[in-house]
């Protein structure tokens, strides 16, 4: 019974901030009853400039890869990294969080989705099976242009991973095609996607603001020494 304990202890403390992602239980419930709700009554999101960003099908690559991109870094900081993997989480949460609370108070929708495509080939295909499991409602902030930003973030900022310079490239790569993927895919208005950049400004100095500006003095600190 004592090593039964002592392995429950073991386990909470090396692995109890893994319970955050219990929130995922108030998050995915409420999304999907916001989203039917959205459908019914509606406000329009829409910007001059969508109108001038053409569908391009083959962005549907970054846009699936998306799931790929924010789940690894999740699972990684899990189980490497206890305090980025909080920072994440608070990151990602808080945003999401805002995210659904704005979408009940405003339920809003885009019609940018063509009904005819140019082409007919796999990628079109992929994302008219996209379309009809995804409805266009509930969009501001992006969903997909936030997390992203909050992903590339802790990437950014671990230890070990800043040291990868192959990670770093990759990972900014990766956020900025996901991030055009949204607008090339007719999925979000530019302006859900600049509501999510601003968004993710304010969380990177919430959440990184005092490791940014501990780093400098470090550096300066290297610097002044030398």
């Amino acid at each position: 019974m004592k090593d039964f304990k002592k392995t429950l202890y073991s386990l909470w403390k090396s692995y109890g901030h893994a319970l955050l992602l219990l929130y995922l239980l108030i998050y995915v419930p409420w999304f999907a009853w916001i989203d039917k709700a959205s459908i019914a009554k509606q406000h329009v999101v829409h910007m001059a400039l969508d109108d001038y960003i053409p569908f391009v099908e083959y962005f549907i690559i970054p846009y699936m890869l998306w799931f790929f991109y924010v789940a690894v870094t999740v699972i990684y900081l899990l189980f490497t990294d206890k305090e980025d993997f909080k920072k994440l989480c608070c990151f990602l949460f808080v945003g999401m969080t805002i995210f659904l609370i704005v979408s009940t108070v405003y339920p809003n929708g885009q019609f940018l989705r063509p009904s005819v495509f140019a082409r007919d080939n796999v990628f079109v295909s992929i994302v008219e099976w996209l379309w009809k499991t995804d409805s266009s409602t509930s969009l501001f902030p992006s969903i997909h242009t936030y997390n992203s930003i909050g992903v590339y973030l802790a990437i950014r900022y671990n230890e070990r991973l800043k040291k990868k310079k192959w990670v770093q490239y990759i990972s900014f790569v990766l956020m900025v095609s996901i991030i055009l993927a949204t607008m090339f895919l007719k999925q979000h208005s530019v302006f859900d996607v600049l509501t999510a950049i601003a968004l993710g400004v304010i969380m990177y100095v919430f959440v990184y603001g005092n490791l940014r500006k501990q780093q400098g003095e470090e550096v300066g600190n290297e610097i002044v020494s030398k």
